[in-house]
């Protein structure tokens, strides 16, 4: 019999940003850190009987050896008003320690093959990975008697995998994993096929394009999985998609709209890497032509600066013109700390993509579009009507759920 409890298998288990979100989870346990920053700790979710962070049981894994606890208080020294934190979640800390496991960093650049130390090489083929990735999150799950596992991806960004016929349909891509074809599959293709094919709820945070390939969002949808991504609106794009609406509503035109990115932490270690840099800045410069409906000049950059540990800094230039042929400008800037402004938004995730699952929901969930800069199935953009209609989709599951009572009591 299994206990109801919700697990969180993570991928890039010792990242920043994992080790912000397990952090903060272990710490809102303890009644020691407010839900601030998390969209479903509003009232409007209240009664959609989400799984509360204190009670989600973590683990997951990583291309690196290291201790959660190391990281954890790196992130705390680095953060301001979190000093101390760690001691008073170290035996939990210690806990979901356990839970880590050795990861795969199977075809994926340069980059991130470098960092692997875990001396996990890779399986003689694709299927051989697939297996020991579902045996280890079925080992997880069992381990700790879970009802529900959400696996999400929080590891380094992956150089984009070049789209391949073979990844549009399912049956011909099950063929080409059988044909183990070096072309077809990496880390993150392992890891989201691995957690369909678990009945694990899967979400994308990262630009990795390999994860939710057309044909793994078919499997998802033929087996009732809930599915997501891709990669996190946490930062300079959360802000173009608030911002760009303002230009429409004024029937400005956009010029041109320049931004310029510095970050230091392991992802923007990453990110200094062209090709793993290519995947990420096409993510962040597709939001301006979806909700301005032109494409005007534009440029992203990215740069690192490791004395920012996790901090980032993004300055941009918006270059308009107006009322009479009128050129004008608008400049902003826009600081913070990357995995402080990404953990909550991972528990919303979780907590959404657990209700989805529970609900009997599968494939994609548009609704959550909300929390991406790259949300598959998705053709709103604007920030606003994002969150309306993930209101909307709350206020669906509420109005459901008072029909199911009102049924049982009749009896139907």
């Amino acid at each position: 019999m299994k206990s109801g409890k919700t697990g969180v298998w993570i991928i890039g288990a010792l990242g920043s940003v994992a080790t912000t979100v397990i952090t903060g989870a272990l710490a809102m346990g303890k009644q020691l850190a407010s839900t601030t920053g998390m969209i479903t700790a509003y009232p409007q979710f209240d009664p959609l009987g989400l799984v509360e962070p204190g009670d989600l049981v973590f683990g997951g894994c990583d291309v690196r050896r290291g201790s959660l606890m190391d990281e954890a208080q790196m992130i705390c020294r680095q953060t301001p008003g979190l000093q101390g934190l760690v001691e008073d979640i170290a035996t939990e800390l210690a806990m979901v320690q356990e839970q880590l496991t050795p990861g795969t960093g199977t075809n994926c650049g340069a980059a991130i093959e470098g960092m692997i130390n875990t001396g996990n090489g890779r399986a003689k083929t694709a299927r051989e990975e697939i297996d020991a990735v579902r045996r280890t999150i079925a080992g997880f799950r069992n381990r700790n008697d879970l009802e529900r596992v959400v696996v999400i991806n929080l590891a380094s960004t992956e150089p984009p995998l070049a789209p391949a016929s073979c990844h549009d349909d399912l049956e011909t891509f099950e063929v080409a994993l059988d044909r183990d074809d070096p072309q077809v599959a990496r880390a993150s293709t392992v890891y989201a096929y691995a957690a369909v094919q678990e009945d694990c709820p899967y979400i994308n945070f990262t630009p990795s394009n390999g994860a939710l390939l057309p044909a793994i969002i078919q499997l998802a949808d033929q087996q009732k999985i809930p599915v997501m991504g891709n990669d996190g609106k946490t930062g300079e794009t959360l802000v173009k998609s608030a911002l760009a609406p303002m230009f429409t509503a004024r029937n400005l035109e956009v010029l041109s709209w320049e931004g310029f990115n510095i970050l230091g932490n392991r992802d923007g270690e990453i990110l200094d890497h062209p090709e793993n840099r290519e995947a990420k800045i096409h993510s962040k410069d597709q939001v301006l032509a979806r909700v301005l409906g032109y494409a005007p000049h534009s440029k992203v950059g990215i740069d690192y600066v490791p004395s920012l540990g996790d901090r980032k800094t993004a300055w941009d230039f918006i270059h308009f013109r107006g009322f009479l042929g009128v050129d004008m400008s608008l400049q902003f800037v826009w600081q913070g700390y990357d995995s402080i402004l990404a953990a909550p938004l991972v528990l919303d995730l979780v907590r959404l993509a657990e209700l989805a699952a529970r609900n009997g929901e599968g494939g994609l969930m548009p609704h959550l579009g909300l929390f991406f800069k790259s949300p598959l199935g998705v053709t709103e953009h604007r920030l606003a009507q994002q969150f309306e209609i993930l209101l909307a989709y709350a206020k669906r599951i509420r109005e459901d759920g008072v029909r199911l009572k009102v049924m049982n009591k009749k009896g139907v």
